[in-house]
């Protein structure tokens, strides 16, 4: 395994990072093909044995049952101070008023239920989920430093929003001395790159560390269009509204993917991921692996790298896609 420091901090994490969205309760959730607990711990169990220290969760997977799963297996199979985990907030937890959003009343409620379901004191990397329209940022960056100052978090980071919000809370964390955002989670991937237009130029502008979600297009980039389906291709509503299956262009991305990964006589997941890996400030893909051999492959990438002829011929099919997954 590898390691790199996050952004500008001194905290080093794995070049891979585990997502946790597959694992929770598929009875109390919108995504059917989630793993329940029994299912997913070997995969956590693995992770740390492949030398991966870093894990992504969210308070709204499966409305806190992946916190509490991940939480658990953490304890059991690792010590505390050699992993980060990293959570998120922003999802509705509850139905009614103050149920989801960024406001201070809801950030420091959540904050200590995530803990609470973590089995931690504190989590490594506390994010916003989305950017929320309804509270001022002001109120969200102030009530996200004092979970800082408070040793609930050791550091913040954001998900999925235009750069100009991402600009704009940084400049208000600078302007009032409140703790930065270290880390931007955006979508990012061979057949989605819009994020190469603003974010990921500001990103190193202002080092800020990538961590990209879906770096594998939910799968479209690891297979043929008219292979096996899956539960998940079949009914993960999200995934099928982030991709056009009939785009041609895109299509023609996956096939110089399969291209160059029979070249290297690797898994198309070993080059897709090796094009997230070379490309600045990308620190480490959040894989959402669901079965061991997945977490293998991935980190089997870290042995490939692209000539730049190679990076050059993967990218030129690509056309402008619309923007998917600020809302």
């Amino acid at each position: 395994m590898e390691y790199i420091r996050l952004g500008s901090t001194g905290m080093m994490v794995s070049r891979i990072c585990l997502g946790c969205m597959g694992f929770g309760d598929a009875a109390s959730w919108i995504h059917k093909w989630v793993l329940n607990e029994e299912n997913s711990r070997p995969i956590i169990k693995k992770a740390l044995e492949l030398g991966i220290n870093f894990f992504d969760t969210a308070n709204v997977y499966s409305i806190g049952a992946s916190e509490e799963i991940l939480g658990r297996a953490l304890k059991e199979f690792a010590k505390r101070d050699e992993v980060v985990i990293a959570t998120k907030v922003h999802g509705k937890m509850f139905e009614g008023p103050n149920g989801s959003g960024l406001s201070r009343k809801a950030i420091m409620s959540e904050i200590d239920k995530s803990l609470n379901r973590l089995e931690t004191d504190y989590v490594d990397l506390y994010q916003i989920h989305r950017w929320d329209y309804e509270t001022p940022i002001e109120e969200t960056m102030e009530a996200l430093n004092d979970i800082v100052r408070a040793g609930k978090a050791r550091y913040i980071g954001a998900s999925a929003m235009w750069a100009w919000q991402f600009q704009k809370a940084l400049h208000v964390a600078e302007k009032h001395g409140w703790t930065r955002f270290i880390s931007m989670q955006n979508h990012l991937n061979l057949i989605y790159r819009e994020e190469e237009r603003e974010m990921l130029p500001l990103c190193r502008e202002e080092k800020i560390g990538a961590i990209p979600y879906s770096p594998l297009a939910s799968g479209r980039l690891t297979r043929e269009r008219s292979s096996e389906t899956t539960l998940r291709s079949e009914t993960d509503q999200i995934a099928k509204s982030k991709y056009d299956s009939t785009a041609e262009t895109d299509q023609q991305i996956v096939e110089r993917v399969a291209e160059i990964a029979k070249q290297h006589g690797v898994p198309r997941t070993h080059i897709a991921l090796a094009w997230l890996l070379q490309k600045e400030p990308v620190t480490a893909p959040i894989i959402g692996a669901t079965k061991i051999p997945h977490l293998e492959e991935a980190v089997g990438a870290l042995s490939v790298k692209l000539t730049q002829d190679e990076v050059a011929y993967l990218e030129e099919p690509y056309v402008p896609h619309r923007i998917v997954g600020h809302q």
